[in-house]
């Protein structure tokens, strides 16, 4: 499948520029379009977890609209150019991982290139998702801090001497056990 330059500029325009990051996010979507055959999600049908931080979940955000606000966007930080999707419509997942890395041979925008044009299968693996699919999201009650006074979901809440507080507030008691 070639790359489909309708949907780079919708990942650049999100994202803000054009960089490898984003080429291994959106060749990542690429494939997760092509072996699976999602698109974009409404709700929370189409599920990714990401093991990385960088540029490319921009490109995740943008084509499949997968966001941590919906609750379909879940961070993994292994560090790792790798991708898990799930399709709750079907049972299909797949995680894709970034095979190759760039020489010293490539600068940023070669690299960038070599990204965009290359086949999915030539710069990815895949493998079954680590990771079971994750429940939908769930909406929790606020609970109000009783040390500084700020509400926050009743799921990352903590008791000390008793009373409900919010996990910046919360002083671990830890003995190098």
């Amino acid at each position: 499948m070639s790359m489909n330059r309708e949907l780079w500029e919708k990942a650049v325009a999100f994202h803000g520029h054009e960089c490898p990051g984003l080429a291994i996010g959106f060749k990542a979507c690429q494939a997760a379009f092509e072996k699976m055959g999602i698109g974009t999600s409404d709700d929370e049908q189409i599920i990714c977890i990401t093991e990385n931080d960088a540029c490319g979940v921009d490109a995740v955000q943008a084509l499949l609209s997968c966001t941590t606000g919906k609750g379909n966007l879940i961070y993994h930080g292994t560090g790792k150019q790798a991708f898990s999707f799930y399709n709750r419509t079907d049972g299909k997942k797949l995680r894709v991982y970034l095979k190759v890395g760039r020489n010293d041979e490539m600068d940023r925008t070669k690299w960038k290139e070599y990204l965009l044009d290359a086949p999915v299968d030539e710069i990815f693996d895949y493998s079954e998702p680590k990771y079971e699919l994750p429940e939908k999201a769930r909406l929790f009650q606020s609970v109000r801090c009783s040390v500084c006074g700020e509400n926050a979901a009743d799921n990352k809440m903590r008791l000390q001497d008793g009373q409900p507080v919010c996990i910046d507030c919360f002083k671990c008691y830890d003995r190098g056990w």
